[in-house]
């Protein structure tokens, strides 16, 4: 099989539910998938005809007879249900050991360097909604220019400022300063700068996020793409989550819609390598939220974009659409669920109508990227594409 691009599709926080060990994450009958399923705005014809809904433990009844790719579903083998760790085991990586959380804030010791070097006090310092904190603290923010720090269930510590109070630039240098601080046993997975505007009671996050993430701690695929001279280009936060790190080029994304046709823009261009994105809303917007019918009509907005994407196909292209952890809109709780993910597979020369069945592991997609361009890494997974070729 000669491969020449891989466009590999991250739907953040679409899990299709029956992980084996959600129990063990207080998340025993999650199901994404099933959640937004049940919203009159939920229609995914693209994607049926793409094997989703005959995946092994889908209860989401399908149409498509005629099965255009190949389908299963992955368990996550490292220990957490975050963005960080479920893309570095979509790129290879395994982390057994969990990223450190702070359930009851950060310690004292980190608050202090941190309000040192940065000049500014630091406010609440707890686990919270990104949307109920500036509620209950965006009025103080704005009065005292100290910035807000919190957490989640998630390994990050955020900070979230008024971008008229707080300009970007010094937000952004404050979790260079954060990033600088969380090593060791505190190197969170993530620290992002969490900048809004507005008036009290109608605070709104912006547009103008940026995560500063923890280093790989080993290669990825996307590292053994370009020692070999291949591309790797990412699309929205895909270069943050790997700290920059294996990626030859990036393109920052407002939102989904954004996001898709940047995408096309990409599949216009003649390249070899791979193009590697994130689409964050469905997660940041609708998961967090509790919007199941939002959650759907996005679903919906992006499977109306795969059709022309798929007509726009080269022969030597191949397409594989997947997600980094679940975000149940319908399940109690705002966090990450811990479910399986989807994992879809076509191209002109990928047979069709093979289910994969349920792979032990996010990380046999990096080892199968690597198959389809006939490399070899020192990376974690096994290569389904045997089974599709």
């Amino acid at each position: 099989m000669k491969t020449k691009r891989i466009f590999l599709i991250v739907l953040d926080s679409f899990g299709i539910g029956n992980a084996p060990d959600a129990k063990e994450f207080g998340d025993e009958g999650s199901n994404t998938l099933e959640s937004i399923s049940t919203s009159k705005e939920f229609h995914v014809p693209s994607m049926d005809a793409l094997g989703l809904l005959k995946i092994d433990g889908v209860q989401v009844k399908g149409k498509a007879e005629n099965i255009k790719g190949s389908y299963g579903r992955m368990t996550e083998a490292s220990r957490g249900k975050d963005t960080t760790i479920g893309h570095w085991e979509i790129g290879g990586i395994v982390s057994k050991k969990p990223l450190p959380v702070y359930p009851n804030g950060f310690p004292k010791d980190i608050m202090d360097e941190f309000e040192r070097r940065t000049g500014r006090k630091a406010i609440c310092n707890l686990p919270y909604s990104g949307t109920e904190v500036l509620k209950d603290y965006g009025k103080e923010q704005m009065e005292t220019g100290a910035l807000i720090v919190y957490t989640s269930a998630d390994s990050v510590f955020q900070i979230a400022a008024h971008e008229e109070v707080v300009p970007l630039e010094e937000l952004y240098k404050d979790c260079e300063i954060a990033r600088e601080i969380l090593k060791g046993e505190h190197g969170v997975g993530r620290v992002i700068a969490r900048p809004f505007v507005g008036k009290d009671g109608a605070f709104v996050r912006t547009s103008n996020r940026h995560d500063f993430s923890l280093l790989p701690p080993k290669l990825t695929m996307l590292d053994v793409l370009m020692e070999n001279g291949l591309e790797t280009k990412g699309v929205g936060k895909i270069s943050d989550i790997f700290a920059k790190k294996g990626i030859s080029s990036s393109v920052s994304i407002k939102d989904n819609r954004d996001g898709m046709m940047k995408t096309l823009e990409i599949q216009k261009e003649d390249f070899t390598g791979l193009c590697f994105i994130n689409l964050v809303d469905f997660d940041m917007k609708y998961g967090h939220r509790n919007d199941v019918d939002g959650y759907a009509k996005a679903i919906t907005e992006f499977d109306t974009w795969l059709d022309k994407f798929l007509h726009n196909m080269n022969p030597d292209d191949v397409l594989m659409i997947t997600a980094d952890h679940g975000c149940d809109p319908g399940f109690p709780g705002t966090d990450h669920t811990r479910e399986c993910v989807p994992l879809l597979i076509t191209g002109e020369e990928i047979k069709k109508g093979i289910s994969l069945g349920t792979r032990d592991t996010f990380a046999d997609i990096g080892a199968s990227v690597l198959d389809l361009f006939e490399l070899e890494g020192d990376i974690d997974g096994e290569s389904f594409i045997p089974l599709v070729s």
